[in-house]
């Protein structure tokens, strides 16, 4: 995957409305997942791309597996989750593109989710936002935003945004 985020030359958006530049060089990270909170971040970071320029870069994390009893079978493993991976980018990188009219820039990393966060944010030096939305349920916000929030914020070098799980899709309009 193309880990660098492509300028497409078309710098102006909207038909009708006076033509503005697009800064190119914001860059909202949304972390891919199969929490049902999750598509509340990548809605709120596909209409603040529209809406205030910039470009959206989505990350999915292959987490590894917990026990590979085999090899021949842990490659197997490794090989539908990277399908798996590769589906999932897919799908939301086309949804995003119809809100943003731009693909995103894509990753996809193996590893620990959280490490893999940290990692790739300070090796792009083009990330300018991490847009990461908070669990509804009992437990709090979620691990990864209490990790990332509570004991890596002060080390970190982008701003976090962290979106109510719960958001409507309208409500996530008329705040962005």
């Amino acid at each position: 995957m193309d880990d660098t985020p492509q300028n497409t030359g078309d710098d102006t958006v909207g038909n009708d409305e006076p033509t503005r530049k697009i800064s190119h060089d914001r860059v909202f990270l949304v972390v891919l997942d199969d929490t049902p909170e999750m598509q509340a971040a990548l809605t709120y970071a596909a209409r603040r791309v529209r809406n205030s320029g910039g470009r959206l870069a989505l990350l999915y994390v292959i987490e590894p597996a917990e026990i590979e009893p085999w090899m021949s079978v842990g490659d197997l493993i490794r090989e539908e989750r990277r399908q798996e991976a590769e589906t999932a980018v897919g799908k939301f990188s086309e949804a995003t593109a119809a809100i943003t009219g731009q693909l995103p820039v894509l990753y996809i990393r193996d590893g620990r989710r959280r490490e893999e966060i940290i990692k790739l944010i300070d090796e792009e030096p083009s990330i300018s936002i991490l847009v990461l939305a908070a669990g509804t349920g009992p437990d709090g916000p979620g691990p990864l935003v209490n990790h990332l929030v509570g004991k890596v914020a002060s080390k970190m070098r982008v701003p976090i945004t962290v979106v109510p799980g719960n958001l409507s899709d309208e409500e996530i309009e008329r705040l962005t």
